[in-house]
C-alpha cells in the first residue's frame, strides 16, 4: 500500500462502475498512467467531485495505491478543462486514448505528461488540428521510448525535402523510389518530415502524408488493435481541410 498525496494529473477516461462510483484513467506528473477507483461521486452530494473527474481535466488528488489500482480520497479541479466541440473534442478523445493503449501503467513519464498538457491548451486555443496531433503523435512516440529521427534516413543520410518517404517503426524514414500500387498515398514528403523534426509546420497539402505514416508507425506498436476513435473520426485527413471562417478550430 503507498500513500500519494498531492498528485497533479490529467484525466483520460472516466466509466462508471457499480451503482455509484466510477472507474477512472489518469496520466500522472509522478506516477504515469494510472487507474483510479471513485466511489460514491455519483450520488448528488459528489456532484464537486464529479465534475472534476471529466476527461481533460487537470486535477491535483490524494489516493491510496494498492495493486494494480488506486482508490480514490479526494480531488480537485485545478483549472477549467477546455471547452471543446466537434473535431476538436474528437481529437481529446484520440489523444488520450492513445495515451491509454500505449503508456504502460504506474511507470512516470513525466514528458508524455508534459505533452499532453501542451496538447491540451493547444486544443482549447483552437490551434489547426492536424498539426497539433502529428506533434503530439511525434511527442508520445519519443516519450515511450519508441521515437524517430525524421531528419535522417534509417541509414544516416539526411532526409531529402524533394523525395518522398515512408517510415519504418524501428529505423525511421525509408526513402521511396517508385510509386507504384499506389505507394504515394502512404508516403510523406522529406520537406514534412523535416518540419516534423523542426517542429515547424510544413503546408497544409503536406499534412495528410505526414498523418499516413505517422498512422502506420502508431498501428504498429498497437499490435493490430484499431483505436475506436479512429473509427469514429473516419478518415483522420479530413482534418486537414481547411475549418470554415470564425471556427474556433481554425
Amino acid at each position: 500500500m503507498m500513500r500519494i498525496l498531492g498528485e497533479h494529473a490529467f484525466v483520460l477516461h472516466a466509466r462508471a462502475w457499480r451503482e455509484t462510483s466510477l472507474l477512472v484513467e489518469v496520466l500522472c506528473a509522478e506516477h504515469g498512467r494510472l487507474g483510479l477507483v471513485a466511489r460514491g461521486v455519483r450520488g448528488p452530494k459528489r456532484q464537486a467531485l464529479r465534475a472534476a473527474l471529466q476527461p481533460m481535466q487537470h486535477v491535483r488528488f490524494d489516493a491510496v495505491l494498492r495493486g494494480e489500482l488506486a482508490h480514490l480520497a479526494t480531488a480537485e479541479a485545478l483549472d477549467a478543462a477546455p471547452r471543446l466541440q466537434g473535431e476538436a473534442m474528437l481529437s481529446g478523445f484520440y489523444a488520450s486514448e492513445l495515451v491509454l493503449r500505449l503508456a504502460p501503467r504506474q511507470d512516470p513519464q513525466p514528458e508524455l505528461y508534459a505533452a499532453y498538457g501542451q496538447l491540451r491548451a493547444r486544443l482549447g486555443e483552437g490551434e489547426p488540428l492536424a498539426w497539433t496531433l502529428r506533434r503530439f503523435e511525434r511527442d508520445l512516440l519519443e516519450a515511450i521510448g519508441v521515437g524517430l529521427d525524421y531528419a535522417h534516413e534509417g541509414d544516416g543520410d539526411p532526409v531529402d525535402p524533394a523525395a518522398r518517404y515512408r517510415l519504418d517503426p524501428g529505423h525511421g524514414p525509408v526513402r521511396v523510389r517508385g510509386e507504384r500500387g499506389g505507394e504515394r498515398d502512404r508516403t510523406a514528403t522529406g520537406r514534412a518530415l523535416l518540419g516534423l523534426a523542426a517542429d515547424i509546420a510544413p503546408p497544409t497539402e503536406e499534412l495528410g502524408g505526414l498523418r499516413r505514416v505517422l498512422r502506420e508507425v502508431l498501428e504498429a506498436h498497437l499490435g493490430g488493435r484499431p483505436l475506436a476513435s479512429w473509427q469514429l473520426l473516419g478518415d483522420l485527413g479530413r482534418m486537414t481541410r481547411p475549418a470554415p471562417q470564425g471556427d474556433s478550430s481554425s
